[in-house]
Parts: C-alpha cells; sequence; structure tokens
C-alpha cells in the first residue's frame, strides 16, 4: 500500500482559452557532457515563504542561532589550539568534558560537532533575508573558527570525519551564500587538518569502530558521507584536491554498488546516514556523470520509500533500517519510542528528495517531501536556550512528545538547515518555465525572458484543499506552470485559471503543466481534493493501520486504547473548515484525532487494530 507510483500522463490538450495543459513527459534538455537534470533549484534569495507554520519555524531558528554566544561556539576549537578560550561551556555533546564515559554519560562526546552547521543554517538564512548582522556573525565565527584549526583537534576524537565534513558545508556555504572571502582559505586548512585522522578509503561504521581508539565502541565514524560536500567543495572553488577526496571516499564496493544492481543492502544499517550518503551518490551521478551512482540513489531511495517508511513519511525505528518482510516495522510500534530521528531524518530525506526530483522531473520525490514536512518536521519541539533538543518522533502505541537527553546533539545542527531549505524546496525551474512542488504560502521570483515574474501562493493546505496563486509580471510572457498532482489526490481535483474550470481531469502522481501567455494579475487556483484513507504499517500486520487524509497522518490523542472499524475511521469528520484536528466516532465513544504539529503533551497513537 506504501508503494509510491507514477499514473499515466496527460494527454497534450488544448481549451478554448488559448491555454494548454499539459502532461510532463519530460522537461527535457540537451545532453550535458555531465549528468544532466529535468529541473533546477532557485536560489535561496528567489523564495519568500509568507506568514504560516514553516515561515514561523525558519524564523525562530535563525534568531535562536543568530544570538548564540559566539566564544561559547568556538571554544572547543581553541582549547585544543592551545588558544584563550573565553566563554561558557555549551555542555551537552558540544564542550569537552572529563564525565564522558559512554554509554552511561555522553557529556563531551563530539565536541563542535554541529559548529559547521550552525554556521551553514544561518548562511542559508542570510542568502535568504540579506540580513547584516547574520552575515557579520558568519564572518566573525570563520574567523575565529580559521585561527583556531589544528590537527591536535582530533586526536583521541571518536569521529574525525563525522565533524569535518559538517565544517566543510558551514564553510562552502559560509562563502557562497554570505559571500565570505576567507571561508575557502580556511576549508582547505581545515582539510590538511583531517587528513591524517581519516581512513584512506570509505569504511562501514563497523570497520571504523574496529580501529584502534579509546573509545573503541563510539567511534562508528561516517566517512561515506563525505563525498557530496567534497564535492560542493570542489565546485564552489575549483581546487581539484576535492574532487579527488570526493571520489576517494565514494562507498561503491558495500553500498552503492550493490544498489545499482538492485540489491537492497538497507537492512541493518544506521538510517539517517544511509539516507545521506545516497546525496554523496545523486553528487556523484551530477560531476561526474556517473550513471551507476545514479541508479545507486534512485533504488536506495525507492527502497527506503517502498520497504523502510512509515504511514508519516518517516522511517528507520531506533536509527536501523529493518528486513522486509521481517514485521520489523510493526513490532517496533510496542518495541521502542525512538522512531524516527527526525531533523536529521528530515534534512537528508529533503536533500535526496531534492537530488532526484531534479534529476528524474518525477512528481514522487516530491509526495514524499510534503509527508515528512507536515507529519514529522513541521511538529518538531523548539530548540531550547540550553541546547536542549527534539530528536525522534514516536510512533510508540503510547506515544508522546519528547526531548533528547542529551544537549546540543546532531539534531540540532540539521534543523536550522532543513528550516532554512523550506523555500528551495517548494520551488523548481524547468526548460518551459515552473515548477510549483510544496503548496506552502509563499513567493517565488524569477526571470523569463526581459521580464521579471512573480508567483505568490495563500493557502491553508493540507487542513483545506484550496490553493490559491497570483502571477505577477512586468509584461506578458509565455511560460508553463506545472503543478504537482500528489499521487493520493480524489477525483474531485481541479485547477480554474481567472476563474474558468480547466476541463481535462488531473492526472494523480504526475505533474500537470499548463501553458499560456500570462499577464500581470492572474489567478490560478488549484483544489486538492483530500480523501480519507488507511495505510497498513506492513504487509505483515495488515490490520495495523493508520488514517490520513491528503499527505496528513492523524494520530488519535488521549485515547490510546480505543477500538476502531474501517468504516468508523474513513468516517472521520474534521471539526472545523481549515481545523488541525478531526473527531472519529469509535465503539466507546468520540475520539479526537490531530495531526502532528497540532500535538503538544498529549498521548497519543498512530497506528490502530482495525477490524472491518
Amino acid at each position: 500500500m506504501r508503494r509510491i507510483t507514477r499514473r499515466n500522463l496527460l494527454k497534450d490538450a488544448a481549451i478554448t482559452t488559448g491555454l494548454t495543459l499539459l502532461a510532463p513527459r519530460s522537461f527535457a534538455r540537451a545532453a550535458d557532457p555531465v549528468g544532466s537534470t529535468q529541473l533546477d533549484t532557485f536560489d535561496y534569495a528567489d523564495v519568500r515563504l509568507l506568514p504560516g507554520p514553516m515561515l514561523d519555524q525558519f524564523e525562530r531558528n535563525h534568531a535562536f542561532f543568530l544570538a548564540l554566544n559566539e566564544d561559547s561556539l568556538l571554544k572547543p576549537f581553541r582549547q585544543q589550539a592551545g588558544l584563550p578560550a573565553p566563554g561558557d561551556d555549551m555542555g551537552g555533546w558540544y564542550s569537552w568534558s572529563k564525565d564522558f564515559d559512554p554509554p552511561r554519560n555522553l557529556t563531551g562526546y563530539v565536541p563542535g560537532h554541529t559548529f559547521g552547521q550552525y554556521v551553514s543554517g544561518l548562511a542559508r538564512a542570510c542568502a535568504i533575508t540579506g540580513d547584516a548582522p547574520t552575515r557579520a556573525k558568519i564572518h566573525r565565527l570563520v574567523q575565529g573558527y580559521a585561527a583556531a584549526i589544528s590537527t591536535k583537534f582530533y586526536e583521541n576524537y571518536p569521529l574525525p570525519a563525522y565533524t569535518f565534513d559538517k565544517v566543510n558545508c558551514g564553510l562552502i556555504d559560509a562563502h557562497q551564500f554570505a559571500h565570505d572571502s576567507a571561508a575557502l582559505p580556511a576549508l582547505a586548512h581545515a582539510t590538511d587538518a583531517v587528513l591524517p585522522w581519516l581512513p584512506p578509503k570509505a569504511l562501514t561504521r563497523p570497520e571504523m569502530a574496529a580501529r584502534p581508539h579509546p573509545n573503541i565502541s563510539w567511534t562508528w565514524d561516517e566517512s561515506y558521507t563525505l563525498p557530496e560536500n567534497f564535492f560542493l567543495a570542489w565546485k564552489r572553488s575549483g581546487d581539484p584536491r576535492y574532487l579527488a577526496l570526493a571520489k576517494r571516499f565514494l562507498q561503491d564496493d558495500d553500498y552503492f554498488d550493490p544498489l545499482a544492481d538492485g540489491r537492497n543492502v538497507l537492512p541493518g544499517q544506521h538510517a539517517y546516514s544511509h539516507v545521506n550518503a545516497l546525496c554523496s551518490a545523486s553528487q556523484a551521478y551530477l560531476v561526474l556523470g556517473s550513471d551507476k551512482h545514479r541508479r545507486a540513489a534512485l533504488n536506495g531511495f525507492r527502497f527506503v520509500l517502498d520497504t523502510q517508511s512509515f504511514a508519516t513519511g518517516g522511517w528507520g525505528p531506533d536509527e536501523s533500517f529493518r528486513a522486509p518482510g521481517s514485521g520489523d516495522l510493526g513490532a517496533s510500534l510496542t518495541d521502542t519510542h525512538a522512531s524516527f530521528e527526525t531533523p536529521c531524518g528530515a534534512y537528508g530525506h529533503f536533500k535526496v528528495s531534492r537530488y532526484l526530483i531534479r534529476i528524474t522531473g518525477d512528481s514522487r520525490y516530491g509526495d514524499s517531501m510534503e509527508k515528512v514536512l507536515y507529519n514529522t518536521i513541521l511538529g518538531a519541539k523548539p530548540i531550547l536556550p540550553d541546547g536542549t533538543s527534539f530528536y525522534y518522533s514516536d510512533y510508540n502505541n503510547h506515544g508522546s512528545k519528547f526531548y533528547h537527553q542529551d544537549k546540543w546533539p546532531c539534531c540540532s545542527g540539521t534543523f536550522p538547515q532543513i528550516t532554512a531549505d523550506y523555500g528551495i524546496s517548494s520551488y523548481f525551474r524547468s526548460p518551459r518555465g515552473i515548477v510549483v512542488n510544496l503548496f506552502v504560502p509563499s513567493r517565488v521570483t524569477w526571470r523569463q525572458s526581459s521580464s521579471r515574474v512573480s508567483l505568490e501562493q495563500h493557502t491553508q493546505y493540507p487542513y483545506a484543499s484550496d490553493v490559491s496563486m497570483q502571477v505577477r509580471t512586468e509584461s506578458p510572457q509565455t511560460f508553463t506552470v506545472s503543478l504537482r498532482v500528489p499521487q493520493w489526490a480524489g477525483p474531485q481535483t481541479a485547477v480554474a485559471i481567472n476563474g474558468r474550470k480547466l476541463s481535462q481531469d488531473l492526472q494523480p502522481g504526475s505533474f500537470a503543466e499548463i501553458r499560456r501567455e500570462w499577464k500581470d494579475g492572474d489567478r490560478i487556483e488549484y483544489s486538492i481534493d483530500r480523501p480519507l484513507r488507511l495505510e497498513a504499517v506492513d504487509p505483515q500486520h495488515p490490520q495495523t493501520q493508520a488514517l490520513l487524509v491528503g499527505p496528513l497522518t492523524l494520530f488519535a490523542v488521549d485515547s490510546p486504547e480505543a477500538q476502531f472499524k474501517a468504516s468508523q475511521l474513513l468516517a472521520a469528520a474534521q471539526t472545523s473548515a481549515g481545523a488541525t484536528g478531526w473527531n472519529v466516532n469509535s465503539s466507546a465513544g468520540p475520539v479526537s484525532f490531530r495531526s502532528f504539529p497540532a500535538i503538544h503533551v498529549e498521548k497519543y497513537r498512530l497506528y490502530h487494530e482495525v477490524t472491518v
């Protein structure tokens, strides 16, 4: 029931208004000497979120990390370099500590590990907002870090590749998005410092943990995630050393080669890092034109969508992929509360989805992206001032929202990155125009021929069906607006232009292309039929089902033992227009269901044993 398949595409059809509704057989362009793409991303500055939950989350994270004390952020690096290190310890995983005693005490686990991600998140926010104080802070952090780079930092350090990969990302983003000329020289120095501590090639987690180290059981380093940012460092700097390093750490033998051949080697692997590694395969295709790595990324993510995902779009209970056919996803509903590593997993999911939708032009990647958006990351609790962070979404039959026990964990680093990426995940450029991927309050602006054009969305989706879009253009322009038609969309899904409904049916699981001469003030009214449906947790537990409406999964709150018939769940009624709650009648009386972002301190249940 979970497999996302693409339906037959629309037939080209002209309508009497002079508008053409087309099916995107391909967003094809002339072949490039390296891996070609069907779509392109917009720049961060091209997309502005408008008031709504995504903007609220982005602005909260931007303000939070802008306010962090710079001396505290730089302290772990200055200490190891023998420099004066003022400022308070941040604590948790971030600061050096004599109390580190795994697994009993993880204080001081990976000092400075998220520094690069905090810089990256701020740099992307700077690109979006143009905020001068944010740019100035990034420049100060890069300058402070550059002065503290030392190979001594990695002596007896458990995860050198893991932390350097984030530093790499932060520095190339500071260069690209905050225009920091010092960032690339700092990256060259930082690369020199870490190279003696990296393995000769990508190693698996067990292989890394087997290397001699004082903390032998906590050295599962992730060298196989390095290529993505090394490829990006090469593209942004032109330094061939980064290209050579990217190739060196491609994990071909035991990961990409079997995936490219269609062999599912995910079971037993750490979930987030191996999804994140698919981004390295995607970059290998884009940079090197390697079809093997394209197939590996496509097949690997297909295995995630088809055999590893919950109804929410989340995956990896206890951070581990499970064997298809084992029933382990269903078993996890009683075995663990650590169901999905949310900010990290959502960040990796969004990244690989963006790569694959660009490469293929296939709408199913947008479908999976919006599922993860509305059912996981938008419901994440905010980071607290002391670094207390939301980490796991809980799909246990007695679920709740809770903070991670350790301060400043890895998910505190990916959280500001993914919220900064909301805008560039919402739209794409095609050779014929623009693709609307996510239906969120936002404005995208671009240059179409000689005219500056913008498209603005207003909507309460997915809590309401209607999405209103308006085109603004300096002069009439002919181009295509492509609307994602979700695979689950019902038969009442419809589009109207300037009040006139298009006569053609919209095919779920595709993009509907609308080509016409657009004039200033033209309106698109898109109504997405959101049917109620049930989805089983896995084939071994066919009666263990979740209730969905459109892209939303609904959670029963404060009534974990309620019993339901399928007909009762499928008769759920929204409490009011645009509301975040639904009511369901059970055998014991009415039960309240809510979306994940609408849950706060309540106990909840995602899956139910459903009878006919």
